[in-house]
């Protein structure tokens, strides 16, 4: 067992997926839940304000806010993460990725909100905000902001660069025998293009990307779900039975415990929406809004987006498909294209590479722009931004060659450093958040 691994475990197990939901479970609490209660008013916010969408000054606009951060959560993990859950804690765990998700509504919510009210101009003439400023300006712990930024600048380079490049290559390659190296090119080469174009180009980007893998992969879902129909009551039904009681694997082996549920589908809720990581926050930062708790309604809506309903269609379609079997080995993106092979054919493989090709680059994109504000935070300027824009580009065609497994222990390390400053942050400053919550009143 490494090094990286020992820490990592001791940060995550128990404490810090505790501490994740109890965020969640403030914010929850405090607002009278308010991501049901107020239902109405955060889907009339968000999807009923799609018209606006470019920014003014250099600012981005909520909706290429939203999009550029949905460009980085909206990764691999919606694709082959909760595959790895199903086989790591079993059907359990999409019903606690549920509830993480849930109370991670708010927890999102709360950072998108202090991100706008502590943003600061940005040296282009637009808008900068994220954890590193609340952290500096509002909790008044500029240590802190450093260890959030400092972790942050590797994680950038392996979970959203060195990993999702690989994620891309061998879909490609399996799918339609490409070669890794070119691939990894011209991967590189594409988001070299995005990247010169700043923060406003990487948003247009996303923009454009991120409705049409979301209607790509949830029409194909719902596809899968609709010629199987008869199949769902038994998968929802194994979801809450093994959520709260071992479930045992065929054959005699020794199955799931509800401790390795719970585990599993709190973590994939984590890593899918980033409610809590502080991340996603960098880009609603940049959002120039009339108010800060209309980006929060963005950050609630992010959350359903990414989890309850993309992760969701990918945990359904693998169980109602018959792919996925207790105790098979099968698991990550090949067992999810097993399943829409399954029932929707070779279109249904190649549909899940092509997802897998547009959420990896899009997570690319996104996680070069939080790399970027973290190192000119760290830096005052943007002195370094030509040398970190030079590595970030060397580790694609990297990734598309090397086999990153080894590298998911240094990501969970640098997500544990990111999420404490940052779920510390917003415990502090819940009631400042929840009154800013309160005194806005839309029209």
């Amino acid at each position: 067992m490494s090094v990286l691994f020992r820490l990592s475990d001791a940060l995550w197990d128990p404490w810090l997926l505790g501490l994740f939901l109890l965020t969640g479970l403030v914010y929850s609490l405090g607002s009278g839940f308010f991501q049901l209660s107020r239902f109405r008013l955060w889907v009339g916010a968000t999807l009923g304000s799609l018209r606006r969408r470019t920014g003014s000054d250099g600012a981005l606009s909520p909706v290429q806010a939203l999009s550029t951060a949905l460009a980085s959560t909206m990764g691999t993990g919606s694709i082959a993460g909760v595959a790895a859950a199903l086989t790591l804690g079993g059907p359990g765990s999409i019903f606690w990725m549920w509830v993480s998700a849930f109370l991670g509504m708010m927890t999102s919510c709360g950072e998108k909100l202090l991100s706008v009210q502590y943003q600061q101009p940005a040296p282009d003439g637009g808008l900068q905000g994220g954890p590193m400023f609340y952290l500096q300006h509002g909790l008044h712990a500029p240590v802190l902001a450093g260890c959030f930024a400092l972790a942050c600048l590797p994680a950038t380079l392996a979970g959203g660069n060195l990993i999702q490049s690989h994620s891309i290559a061998t879909a490609l390659e399996t799918a339609f025998g490409l070669d890794r190296l070119t691939v990894g090119l011209a991967s590189a080469l594409l988001t070299a293009l995005v990247m010169l174009g700043g923060v406003k180009r990487i948003a247009q980007v996303s923009a454009a990307l991120v409705p049409a893998m979301a209607l790509l992969y949830l029409g194909g879902g719902i596809a899968v779900l609709i010629l199987r129909a008869s199949a769902l009551p038994q998968a929802l039904g194994t979801i809450l039975s093994c959520a709260f009681t071992p479930c045992a694997v065929l054959g005699g082996g020794t199955g799931w415990t509800v401790a390795a549920a719970l585990r599993q589908g709190v973590a994939r809720g984590v890593f899918t929406n980033e409610a809590g990581l502080g991340t996603s926050a960098i880009a609603h930062g940049a959002a120039r809004t009339d108010h800060p708790a209309r980006q929060g309604m963005w950050g609630i809506f992010e959350v359903s987006l990414s989890t309850l309903m993309v992760c969701t269609i990918t945990a359904l379609t693998i169980l109602v498909s018959g792919a996925w079997q207790p105790g098979s080995t099968l698991t990550g993106a090949p067992l999810t294209a097993a399943a829409f092979g399954a029932v929707l054919g070779p279109p249904g493989t190649a549909l899940v590479a092509v997802s897998l090709l547009l959420f990896a680059f899009s997570s690319i994109l996104g996680w070069s722009y939080y790399g970027q504000q973290c190192l000119r935070w760290l830096t005052g300027g943007d002195a370094w931004l030509n040398v970190y824009r030079t590595v970030f580009l060397a580790c694609i065609p990297l990734g598309a060659l090397w086999e990153p497994l080894q590298l998911w222990q240094l990501v969970d390390l640098c997500n544990a450093w990111m999420a404490l400053p940052n779920l510390t942050a917003l415990l502090f400053l819940t009631p400042q958040a929840l009154k800013t919550l309160r005194q806005w009143h839309p029209r």
